[in-house]
């Protein structure tokens, strides 16, 4: 079954019986919760001098936005949404800007009018110009997708460890020993119901594991409900409950920013569920996931509530459970609806212990880290560029989140940037694979040394016996060649050329029958399996190693429209070809061609790898290719 066949996209759409709908959904939302769903309303009511009455109406604004962006994406309607099983949350990269804008614009709640009016615009604008995004999906392959998943799960896990030493503030004790009692016992829960159940209960595990993480702290005394009966019933958001936004460029130039950051956030989440879902991302659906983006982002600006993005932490759980509905997100959003409609609904949930939430995040956060690992275990670090992108994003990413001050020794202005280890490390990630792979006059990726053992010497070669040449040298073929045993009668040879040209000889004698039956030995151009050291390194030359999803699919029509159009695999020298679009290009002409034609080039093809491959082969054997193209 393809990538994109019924059996994923059914996974996707899939809707589970109702009582596995609502106890999947809620689970969400205590993942969703665990990543710090009100912390950005507390922080920044905190830093504004807000009343106790007006950051119980952020938190409720910002439950209900958080719904209604999560339906917005997950069930979508025309292109809007992404339709996958992602749920939105409040972006932190927004936390300092807010804070800055308001008061700089007086604090307090007038402040607050300005920060709205800028959300306002940039979730319009944002909206306007998803389309762009879409064009950016080829400047994400696996090396940078999977550094960039990597870091974010990487980042939110110091997050976690807080919540399991007691949370922010005065809670704050990790010498506690019951903290950690908590936080490692629930993380115990979630390993062993995975390790015991493969049906339901494997499902539950991260609501299970919180719910009698939490009766435990209940019955130890060191959680109660007693603000659940404080709690009102109904807490509506009023639009424009600070009065009418002011517009001020400044103040959108920095949101505009902030949305540039939550896009490579959403973007990476995307490719994240995707990985997961074994289903390739096309541009549309990174224009889908933007333009959700936006509007929910200026629903949030009228509703006082902040800018969004996708929670990775979410991405995390979907992988925990293997539950990939989508359906089962849009519940979530009607929870979290819920939850900003009736405070008391909220106060239950927040009466959950900040060790217990800690435990499951540290799994549901190190899981995010574990799709990034899959995403980069595709990528070739024979490639020395690739091994640098990987380093350096998250090195960096890790320095900033270390060590959070370091964004002091930088301007003001520049904060934005250095403020997240999430938003650097993407930021390097991205830029260095521009650099390193897009840029410059050398579009040819060198190909990685060999990692086999010191190359053949001609008088080790003059002394072999038949068979040990025939295993030496069968590296030259994808398949059985009698061109080699023909060589290895010509031997000594006096150098390097005479061996080339024995081999040259030896395969151009070759009978109709021995080529036709060695073209059919080669792999499809592009296809998932191909045997071989050499031939994996060929690949990579031209960055066949590391393609987007939509790439390779454009890869695999051109190799099976020749199939079908020849009757054999297009077979073509990689190493001669600097980049994918000239192997397309080369592809889709020689779609042109007779058969006749077709059969002599595919042959030339055949020459040109193997002696690129005798280069790598053999000492002081550099390529001199004398055939016509």
């Amino acid at each position: 079954m393809s990538a994109d066949g019924p059996t994923r996209r059914d996974a996707v759409d899939e809707v589970p019986p109702a009582g596995k709908l609502v106890i999947y959904g809620f689970q969400h939302v205590l993942a969703f919760f665990a990543g710090g769903a009100i912390v950005i309303p507390i922080l920044l009511a905190s830093s504004l001098g807000l009343t106790s009455g007006q950051l119980v109406h952020l938190i409720n604004a910002a439950l209900l936005t958080c719904g209604i962006a999560t339906i917005v994406q997950s069930v979508g309607f025309w292109k809007v949404g992404v339709r996958l099983p992602l749920l939105q949350g409040v972006a932190f990269v927004a936390v300092s800007p807010m804070i800055a804008i308001s008061l700089d614009a007086g604090g307090g709640a007038e402040g607050l009018r300005t920060v709205y009016g800028a959300i306002i615009v940039c979730g319009l604008i944002t909206f306007a110009i998803a389309p762009l995004f879409a064009r950016v999906v080829r400047y994400f392959p696996p090396v940078v997708t999977g550094s960039v998943i990597t870091i974010i799960g990487l980042a939110l896990l110091p997050v976690a460890a807080v919540s399991a030493a007691g949370g922010d503030g005065p809670a704050f004790d990790p010498g506690n020993g019951r903290n950690m009692a908590y936080a490692l016992g629930t993380l115990a829960i979630i390993v062993l119901l995975h390790k015991v159940s493969r049906g339901f209960l494997a499902t539950i595990g991260v609501l299970l594991g919180l719910a009698i993480g939490t009766t435990a702290a209940w019955l130890l005394g060191d959680t109660d409900f007693s603000e659940v009966g404080r709690a009102d019933w109904i807490g509506l958001s009023t639009p424009f409950q600070f009065g009418i936004p002011q517009l001020s460029l400044g103040p959108i130039i920095s949101m505009m920013i902030v949305m540039l950051i939550t896009a490579v956030e959403t973007t990476g989440a995307v490719f994240a569920v995707s990985e997961i879902l074994d289903r390739r991302v096309r541009g549309d659906d990174i224009a889908r996931a933007m333009r959700a983006d936006g509007l929910s982002v200026a629903v949030g600006g009228v509703l006082n509530s902040f800018p969004y993005t996708c929670f990775s932490e979410n991405v995390g759980l979907v992988r925990i459970t293997g539950v990939t509905s989508r359906w089962v997100i849009s519940v979530a959003g009607v929870f979290m609806m819920l939850l900003g409609l009736v405070p008391k609904f909220a106060a239950i949930v927040t009466s959950i212990p900040a060790p217990v939430l800690g435990g499951a995040s540290l799994a549901m956060f190190a899981m995010v880290s574990v799709v990034g690992f899959q995403i980069l275990s595709r990528v070739d670090f024979h490639d020395h560029r690739n091994s640098l992108i990987v380093a350096a994003s998250i090195g960096i990413a890790m320095y900033v989140t270390a060590v959070p001050d370091v964004k002091q020794a930088v301007p003001e202005w520049a904060q934005i940037f250095v403020g997240s280890g999430i938003t650097l490390g993407a930021v390097t990630a991205i830029g260095l694979n521009l650099v390193l792979h897009h840029l410059g006059p050398q579009r040819r990726r060198p190909a990685p040394d060999p990692p086999s053992a010191p190359r053949l010497s001609l008088e080790h070669i003059n002394d072999m016996t038949r068979e040990e040449f025939r295993t030496s040298f069968a590296a030259l073929f994808q398949g059985p060649a009698q061109a080699i045993d023909r060589a290895c009668e010509l031997r000594p040879f006096a150098n390097a050329t005479d061996l080339r040209a024995a081999l040259q000889e030896a395969y151009f004698s070759s009978s109709n029958d021995e080529l036709q039956r060695l073209l059919a030995c080669y792999p499809d151009l592009g296809g998932p399996s191909v045997a071989g050291e050499m031939s994996t390194r060929d690949r990579s030359t031209a960055g066949l190693d590391q393609l987007p999803r939509h790439e390779q699919v454009r890869l695999d029509e051109l190799a099976r429209a020749y199939r079908e159009r020849f009757g054999f695999p297009l077979v073509m020298c990689l190493r001669d070809q600097s980049h994918l679009k000239a192997v397309l290009d080369r592809g889709q002409q020689r779609l042109h061609n007779t058969l006749a034609q077709e059969r002599h080039t595919a042959v030339l093809e055949v020459a040109r790898i193997a002696d690129h491959r005798l280069s790598d082969l053999v000492a002081e054997a550099n390529p001199d290719r004398r055939y016509p193209n």
